[in-house]
């Protein structure tokens, strides 16, 4: 691990997210995909691509845990605006019912 993290979403999780999350692997990066920012035309592109993510390395977490995790404690400055933000009900994302991931 060369100690910089890459953060990110995004599109067709099955190209090109997973293919980028692959060469930062393998450039040394510590890669964490935000699983509820990242779509794909079909459910199983998008499950199969986050199950070949993770067996590369690549961290998979949620918004949620990545706005928390980058704002440190409670004690930042804008956290209960981050609060009110994380507790507005979001739309399933169908993950759960993927007993794989």
């Amino acid at each position: 691990s060369s100690g910089i993290n890459a953060e990110y979403g995004g599109i067709e999780a099955h190209v090109c997210v997973q293919q980028t999350a692959l060469d930062l692997v393998s450039l040394g990066y510590d890669v964490h995909v935000i699983v509820d920012a990242t779509s794909s035309r079909t459910d199983t592109d998008r499950v199969f691509a986050f199950q070949r993510m993770r067996q590369a390395g690549v961290f998979l977490t949620t918004s949620e845990s990545m706005i928390l995790s980058l704002a440190g404690a409670s004690d930042h400055p804008q956290f209960r605006q981050l609060q009110k933000i994380i507790m507005t009900e979001a739309e399933d994302t169908k993950l759960l019912s993927f007993p794989t991931l």
